[in-house]
């Protein structure tokens, strides 16, 4: 028999799968609406978001120092920058999936609420149905546009961190890393950036996510 815990934990999974109907069926066993899904889905979003900017700030830091270097071991400052390009990537790869997951969701449940709004017969409580629920679309959008340009940001960031350290594995002297500082503070520049952006659209999560208690 499954546990509570193991059938929230095969919903998680149906969902990554892309098996929204079995899904939501699982989770309303135990009583959780759309509603609370999509409240966890931006949880979760917001949390990946949080995880990727400590693994970008790590990067960041990285580079300072294998841009300080004045002697040492270079293979091993280099695999500890590659390891930190490496859980970048696959953390935005996350970030990603969890933001799509959390559309899917909101989705999902607009369309339910809407729908559901046709079949009642009271003609003032389907009026102010109607208008909460374009209140949360509206609230909706705002989180789910900041996490994507979060999302959108990361790439660029990524495809200059990745050459940077493609330059590196071929040329890894103190000649080369000489010659790549000016680029490594843009990237740094760009992180920076990008660690604003995820900062606001986790404060826009947040704030969401208070609506929805």
């Amino acid at each position: 028999m499954y546990t509570r815990k193991a059938w929230i934990g095969l919903a998680a999974i149906l969902l990554f799968a892309g098996c929204e109907t079995a899904y939501y069926a699982t989770m309303a066993k135990f009583g959780y609406e759309k509603r609370d899904l999509l409240k966890r889905a931006v949880q979760v979003a917001r949390d990946e978001q949080k995880e990727a900017g400590k693994e970008f700030k790590d990067a960041m830091t990285r580079l300072k120092e294998l841009y300080a270097f004045n002697g040492g071991d270079l293979e091993r400052q280099y695999s500890r920058l590659k390891s930190d390009f490496d859980a970048c990537d696959s953390q935005a790869h996350t970030v990603r999936k969890r933001v799509a997951d959390m559309d899917q969701v909101a989705n999902d449940l607009f369309a339910e609420w809407n729908q559901e709004i046709s079949t009642m017969s009271n003609g003032s409580l389907a009026s102010d149905s109607r208008t909460k629920l374009a209140e949360t679309k509206s609230r909706y959008a705002t989180v789910s546009s900041s996490l994507h340009s979060s999302e959108a940001t990361m790439e660029p960031v990524l495809r200059q961190f990745r050459d940077h350290v493609l330059y590196l594995k071929h040329n890894l002297n103190a000649a080369a890393i000489g010659s790549l500082k000016g680029e490594a503070t843009t990237i740094q520049n760009d992180i920076g950036r990008l660690l604003d952006q995820m900062n606001r659209s986790i404060s826009e999560a947040d704030a969401f996510i208070k609506t929805l208690k």
